[in-house]
């Protein structure tokens, strides 16, 4: 029996760079388990050095769009990931049970020009590790095919 679908839902400031990158990122690392999006909650146009450093692993967030958190507000999540302070400290509180995960990363965006894609594909990185050491472990399994679960 399939597992539901776990809504994620991850927030930034801008919605311009780390929770884009954090939502191909984890759409492409956990697949069918979870249905995820990313908001901002002062929303800016999407960072084109969040998109060169996601294709440079192969994954294209050229069609994301930056969305406010407002969007979002009064719908249901299994997991909410505010990946920088400023958002955590104005999260709003989403009805249901949503688990709460954070961790404050560093926002490319504002590095130097010179060295700029450096650092976004720092925090890539970094963001990418997160994910799996702490957040993935907490999605159910898919069952292998044939295990009878």
């Amino acid at each position: 029996m399939t597992q539901p679908k776990k809504k994620v839902l991850i927030l930034c400031t801008g919605n311009s760079a780390r929770s884009q990158m954090a939502e191909g990122l984890l759409r492409e690392m956990a697949g069918d388990r979870v249905d995820v999006a990313s908001a901002g909650t002062r929303p800016v146009p999407l960072n084109p050095g969040a998109v060169a450093a996601m294709a440079e692993i192969g994954i294209d967030i050229s069609g994301h769009r930056s969305k406010s958190v407002e969007e979002f507000l009064g719908r249901e999540f299994d997991f909410v990931i505010t990946v920088c302070d400023r958002a955590r400290e104005s999260c709003p509180v989403f009805p249901g049970r949503a688990r709460k995960f954070h961790h404050d990363f560093e926002d490319p965006a504002a590095s130097p020009a010179d060295g700029r894609l450096a650092v976004f594909r720092k925090v890539r990185d970094e963001i990418r590790d997160w994910l799996s050491t702490v957040f993935l472990p907490e999605l159910p399994q898919t069952p292998a095919p044939g295990s009878g679960s």
